[in-house]
């Protein structure tokens, strides 16, 4: 009976060993591709609610903020009137807010954005660009540099003064 008990308190041991050692790893290698503040922007090619390919690389060379948010999410569809007059203001200074909707059918945000007179663009991700840029939270905002730079990430419902700060900060 000594022996069954010391091999099974040796199995668990080991199982439990290994486990540590497979989330250390996992850890490990998610770490080389993380999505933070000072990295590269993911690359991405997706279709916007216009019908166009749009890519990270069109927007070289200018200040860039994507707003990952869905229909579905009450913080998104509050937050929306703030970017939009966000966009208003800055679409004229060479500063570009996109919103990337997280994996809804065109007809549904169309109906959302006429609803609320929004007129952004509006990129439709299919949880691929999300999982790039390992959102999990809504709405998750990126501010990227001219040069492609992640500068701020903001998880959560923004005011209009809170989304004018970043800019402003991002411009410097």
């Amino acid at each position: 009976m000594r022996k069954n008990k010391k091999w099974l308190q040796a199995t668990i041991f080991t199982f439990v060993l290994l486990v540590g050692i497979y989330i250390v790893v996992i850890n490990t290698l998610e770490g080389k591709d993380s999505v933070t503040i000072g990295t590269k922007a993911p690359d991405f090619t997706v279709t916007g609610l216009d019908g166009q390919m749009h890519d990270l690389s069109q927007y070289k060379g200018k200040p860039l903020i994507i707003n990952f948010w869905g229909t579905f999410c009450p913080p998104c569809v509050r937050e929306m009137p703030a970017l939009q007059s966000q966009y208003d203001k800055w679409k004229d200074q060479n500063v570009q807010i996109v919103g990337m909707n997280l994996n809804e059918s065109p007809v549904t945000v169309k109906a959302y954005l006429q609803q609320y007179n929004i007129t952004l663009p509006i990129l439709l991700d299919n949880d691929v660009i999300r999982k790039k840029y390992k959102v999990i939270s809504y709405p998750t905002t990126f501010y990227i540099d001219a040069n492609g730079i992640i500068q701020d990430i903001f998880v959560g419902e923004m005011s209009e003064n809170d989304i004018s700060t970043r800019i402003n900060r991002l411009l410097r």
